[in-house]
């Protein structure tokens, strides 16, 4: 478990009322929870000893009465414990889901003692991420004012905004990614499927193959084994699966081979159909959508449209390789 620890001394106020039987004034210690190296006391009005002197009986003249200026000196040394964490681009705070107390009171106080100290620090988003197996610690955090952001298996992650004002943490994400395969081979032959589970209304229907988009896979790459060409169009919809919105982009695509292997967990059937055969199908004829899409993809075979090639090329905002969809950015360069 690892902490950040803050050491900060302590100053005193010593006020004392020197005599032979009249007591002295404690003294007056001041301290704070959570502490920064540059941080500032609070400002405290003691009481001026000289005023009080007269209050005090006089007991003998050669008693003489006195009071001891104030003074400052160090009392103690406090070490305060932090939380593990980095700052991000944005004056926010991440903090180190590995390195979290595994003790429910030791997280409690170090979170309360961390938030305050980043309060002070004048940071904003705080991004606290929970692995499953601390799963005790949720109810901790958000008692102490973390909201839920998202969960993925294995964690959970949730957040702090700290100034007074709208949250401008981004929120979780709210899209989902789907991609539907043109095949086309040099026949004038779509390979299309049959789903053996589906919509009724689409029960027993050839239509393009589907998938879904995972995590870190491009685009392209949701369809099956074949050669990106270019990427036609796109469909967007909203209030899909779970409430979340969906992107459909449509993929023409050269096989790889002529042979057909199928999952068939998935699906009941798949074969090469001519392309006329295939849009003559009432379903495809009556659906306004689909009857686009397919427009768009045989105005494609027969070079009347063009779509967006898949460019990889480095950026330096995030120093990494990814793909850019556009037009042929060759035949832009030569003004085409």
């Amino acid at each position: 478990m690892a902490f950040t620890r803050a050491p900060t001394s302590l100053p005193s106020l010593n006020y004392a009322f020197q005599g032979n039987k009249y007591p002295s004034m404690a003294h007056l210690n001041c301290s704070t929870k959570v502490t920064d190296l540059t941080f500032k006391l609070p400002f405290f009005k003691a009481p001026n000893p000289i005023k009080y002197l007269d209050r005090l009986p006089n007991i003998d003249h050669r008693n003489k009465r006195s009071a001891n200026r104030a003074n400052l000196s160090t009392t103690e040394t406090l070490t305060v414990e932090l939380l593990d964490a980095w700052e991000d681009d944005y004056d926010g705070v991440i903090i180190n889901s590995q390195c979290l107390p595994n003790s429910s009171n030791a997280f409690s106080s170090v979170l309360q003692s961390s938030v305050s100290h980043w309060k002070l620090m004048g940071k904003k988003g705080i991004w606290l991420k929970i692995l499953e197996e601390q799963a005790e610690l949720v109810p901790i955090a958000l008692k102490e004012g973390f909201s839920y952001h998202h969960a993925d298996p294995g964690y959970v992650m949730l957040t702090y905004w700290i100034p007074d004002e709208p949250c401008m943490l981004p929120g979780t994400a709210t899209h989902q990614i789907g991609v539907g395969g043109f095949v086309i081979n040099d026949n004038k032959e779509v390979l299309v499927v049959k789903e053996k589970k589906c919509p009724s209304r689409c029960y027993g229907i050839w239509k393009l193959p589907t998938g879904f988009v995972n995590k870190s896979e491009e685009i392209f790459s949701g369809a099956i084994d074949t050669t990106f060409v270019e990427l036609l169009a796109f469909r967007h919809a909203h209030y899909v699966a779970f409430e979340k919105s969906d992107l459909f982009f449509i993929c023409m695509l050269k096989p790889a081979s002529s042979e057909i292997t199928i999952d068939e967990s998935e699906i009941a059937a798949a074969k090469w159909m001519p392309l006329d055969e295939f849009l003559a199908q009432p379903f495809h004829q009556e659906d306004r959508m689909l009857k686009n899409i397919m427009d768009i993809c045989v105005s494609a075979c027969e070079n009347k449209y063009r779509g967006f090639t898949a460019s990889q090329i480095m950026s330096k905002l995030d120093d990494r390789l990814s793909y850019l969809y556009c037009r042929d950015l060759t035949a832009l360069k030569k003004g085409e």
